[in-house]
């Protein structure tokens, strides 16, 4: 054995008290690591041909790049819907990754992380209220979880046209409709080869981000010899808005269409008794995509995909292994590699179980609801203020507002002023065409206190640069 890997093994009780040592700095430090790094250049590498062992390397990380990480996992970093990692959460991707499992059968062949993994996906089902007849799996994020459901929805299309798209590809446009897609919905109609641009956008409600429902209507009553994919969402990226589900819900009940919803963070609404109601008639749909690295606090990458059980035939015909005979009978020998994208892939349901145990339903739902209620504090502040204002409805846990009196170039240079200071870290957006600041709660540690420095921090930044 190479002598490095040789000493790290006889030494890997040291390396991983420093590596814990580390972890715990970070734990103990993450409300005063800064929440955006200084601009960097990337250095000239060159691979050495003795290698320097961890420890050296280890040394290397805190020196060059340690204090170059940014609070991205702390309570004021509130920029692109990215959740904390919470302790249990962590205690389960280290473990992931040190049994290194071959995630995938439930018949014993090597682990039985796979039957982990099944049993997660009930406790999600149990927590989002979702019924039993959902069949789930781990992918790296949102973009693959809708690849995933609309791969199966491609699929489900072909075959009502008498064709199989996995054997034969595709022979016919399909129709998709939607309101507000997320980015990764379009990223995946594009990647499965059915034309981003064949998306057919129904017009939405006056002043929302939320479909016309009356309009939906119309188009499958004009389509209804067709075969369409409705996508739904269930918490738009700008404003958390909502698709009427109820109403999309009642539809499936006279026209025959897939229903997927885009719920990638907008379903943790699901534990909230008073926002419940958001996502009511959702367990209809045929297919949901739920993130785990956004407000369940889940380190990257982990999502979910939920798909009814009765299409499990069309799941296979889309994703099986079927040039690896040794796999044995997908329908009747159970693996993951014929029902998701990836043949190989890491142990992701283990954090999840770890981090749905440790703090249970309570546990989650104060999380859910204390940064619905900071989001409401940073809004009431913005009503109230001379200085900003809002852009859209608070309905749940994203804040948009802007400066008052600005032109887009100077609140695009406000922002960057803002976050240069590096106390909180919010994103730009656009809210129906109008631009503005979008600050996203989902983070586990985020307090009011936090909420009065980031009124600190734009009172101070609105004196500096006004």
């Amino acid at each position: 054995m190479y002598k490095q890997l040789a000493s790290d093994k006889e030494n890997i009780e040291v390396l991983l008290e420093s590596v814990k040592q580390l972890t715990t700095q970070h734990f103990q430090q993450v409300e005063t690591i800064p929440t955006s790094a200084k601009p960097q250049e990337v250095k000239n590498y060159h691979l050495p041909e003795e290698g320097i062992g961890a420890e050296a390397v280890l040394a290397q990380f805190k020196t060059d790049y340690q204090q170059l990480m940014c609070g991205s996992s702390g309570p004021r970093y509130w920029g692109y819907v990215t959740g904390g990692a919470t302790p249990a959460s962590v205690i389960g991707d280290w473990l992931a990754t040190t049994f290194d499992q071959n995630t995938q059968s439930v018949q014993g062949r090597g682990d039985v992380s796979a039957i982990m993994e099944k049993e997660t996906i009930q406790l999600l089902l149990d927590f989002l209220n979702l019924p039993k007849t959902f069949f789930g799996g781990f992918v790296t994020g949102a973009t693959m979880s809708n690849f995933t459901c609309l791969g199966v929805a491609r699929q489900w299309i072909g075959k009502n046209q008498g064709y199989d798209i996995a054997l034969d590809g595709l022979q016919k446009p399909v129709q998709i409709v939607t309101g507000m897609p997320h980015s990764s919905v379009i990223k995946g109609i594009a990647m499965l080869g059915m034309g981003s641009t064949n998306i057919h956008k129904i017009p939405l409600l006056d002043g929302r981000e939320a479909i016309d429902v009356e309009k939906l209507e119309d188009f499958l009553k004009q389509n209804a010899s067709d075969d369409v994919i409705v996508l739904s969402s269930a918490g738009t990226v700008n404003s958390v808005d909502f698709d009427d589900l109820k109403a999309i819900a009642t539809l499936k009940e006279t026209y025959n269409f897939w229903w997927h919803i885009d719920a990638a963070f907008g379903g943790m609404v699901a534990c909230v008794e008073d926002k419940k109601h958001f996502v009511e008639g959702w367990e209809k749909a045929d297919s949901i995509t739920v993130d785990c690295h956004k407000w369940f606090n889940i380190p990257y990458d982990s999502a979910v995909f939920f798909i009814q059980e009765k299409h499990q035939k069309r799941q296979i015909e889309t994703f099986q292994n079927s040039n690896a005979p040794y796999l044995g009978n997908p329908i009747e020998d159970f693996s993951y590699l014929n029902f998701l994208p990836e043949n190989s892939r890491r142990f992701r349901a283990l954090p999840v179980w770890f981090s749905l145990l440790a703090y249970g339903k309570k546990g989650y739902q104060e999380i859910v609801q204390r940064n619905i209620d900071v989001a409401q504090k940073l809004t009431n502040y913005i009503e109230t203020s001379e200085k900003f204002e809002l852009v859209a409805p608070t309905r749940v846990n994203v804040v948009c507002f802007k400066v008052v009196g600005l032109s887009q170039e100077k609140q695009d240079e406000f922002l960057q002023t803002l976050n240069s200071r590096r106390k909180i870290f919010i994103t730009p957006s656009v809210y129906l065409e109008q631009s503005c600041f979008r600050a996203a709660f989902v983070n586990w540690q985020t307090t009011e206190k936090d909420i009065v420095i980031a009124i600190e921090e734009l009172e101070e930044t609105h004196h500096q640069y006004i």
